[in-house]
C-alpha cells in the first residue's frame, strides 16, 4: 500500500464532511475521498442488515479507488457494520462514537443530553459507553428525527430546523442539561443554531476531532502517513444525485 494513497471516509449522507473538515485540519497532505450515500440517507430507522450491505459496497468502491484507510463517518454504520468490516477487509477503520467520556468529564450540573439518531441511541455500543463512562452522571439521551434530513437539504437554520432543534434541545434543558453531545455527524453543521437554543453556559461536544487524531495514530502505527507534499486532493463521491451531493458537500467542507 502506498503512503500517497488516499484516506476514504463515508456516511450516509453529507454529515461526515464534519470529520473530513477535521482530517483536513490536522493531516493537510492526505488525499481524502468522500463517498455520501445520500440515495439511501437516513441510515437510522432501516434494518442492520441493510446499513451493513451499503456499508459493505460503499467500502468495496472505496477500496478498488485505492484507499489504504477508511474511516466510517457515521455513529449508525459504525454500531451496525464497523466490527464486520474490520475482520472482513484488508485495510484499518476508524469508526465514530459519541463523546460521552469527556461530556461526563466535563458536566459541571451531572446531567450530560446526548442528540442523536434512534438506531445509535438503541445499539448496545452507546449503552456501554454509557455504563463504562458515564456511571456518575445522569445521561439523558434523545432521538432527533427530521435533523438529518434538514441538514441533507442544506437548511440550516430554517424556521423548521429552528423549530426542530427547540422541541429537541428545550427537554434537556429543563432537565439540567449543561453539556449536550452532538451524537450524529450531521449535527455539527447545526452547531451555531443549537448553541443559540441551547445558552452560552451549555458546552457542545462531538468527536470529530477525536476522531482526525485517532487517524493520524493508525496512520503512524501503520506506516502509512503521506511524507510532507503539498496539500491532498480531495474526491467526492455520492449514491443518488452526485452532483447536486457534491455541490453541498463542498459548501460544507469549505464552511464558514
Amino acid at each position: 500500500m502506498s503512503n500517497d494513497a488516499p484516506i476514504g471516509v463515508f456516511d450516509s449522507g453529507v454529515g461526515g464532511v464534519s470529520v473530513l473538515r477535521e482530517l483536513r485540519a490536522l493531516l493537510p497532505g492526505e488525499a481524502l475521498i468522500y463517498y455520501a450515500d445520500s440515495a439511501h440517507c437516513p441510515y437510522g430507522g432501516k434494518p442492520r442488515d441493510a446499513i451493513l450491505a451499503r456499508a459493505c459496497a460503499i467500502t468495496e468502491e472505496l477500496l478498488a479507488r485505492g484507499c489504504k484507510l477508511i474511516v466510517v463517518a457515521c455513529n449508525t454504520a459504525t454500531i451496525a457494520a464497523v466490527e464486520h468490516l474490520r475482520a472482513t477487509y484488508p485495510v484499518p477503520f476508524v469508526g465514530m462514537e459519541p463523546a460521552v467520556k469527556p461530556a461526563a468529564a466535563a458536566t459541571r450540573s451531572g446531567v450530560v443530553g446526548v442528540l442523536a439518531t434512534g438506531a445509535a441511541l438503541a445499539g448496545e455500543k452507546f449503552h456501554h459507553l454509557v455504563a463504562t463512562h458515564a456511571r456518575d452522571v445522569r445521561v439523558i439521551t434523545q432521538p432527533c428525527p427530521g435533523l438529518v434530513e434538514q441538514v441533507e437539504r442544506g437548511a440550516l437554520d430554517t424556521p423548521q430546523t429552528r423549530a426542530l432543534v427547540e422541541h429537541y434541545v428545550q427537554p434537556l434543558r429543563e432537565q439540567g442539561a449543561d453539556v449536550l453531545v452532538l451524537g450524529c455527524t450531521h449535527y455539527p453543521f447545526l452547531r451555531p443554531l443549537i448553541q443559540q437554543v441551547a445558552g452560552a453556559d451549555v458546552a457542545l461536544l462531538d468527536t470529530g476531532a477525536a476522531v482526525a487524531r485517532q487517524v493520524q495514530r493508525v496512520l503512524q502505527r501503520e506506516a502509512l502517513a503521506r511524507a510532507g507534499g503539498p496539500a491532498g486532493e480531495v474526491l467526492w463521491r455520492a449514491s443518488g444525485d452526485a452532483a447536486q451531493t457534491a455541490r453541498l458537500c463542498q459548501a460544507l467542507f469549505a464552511g464558514p
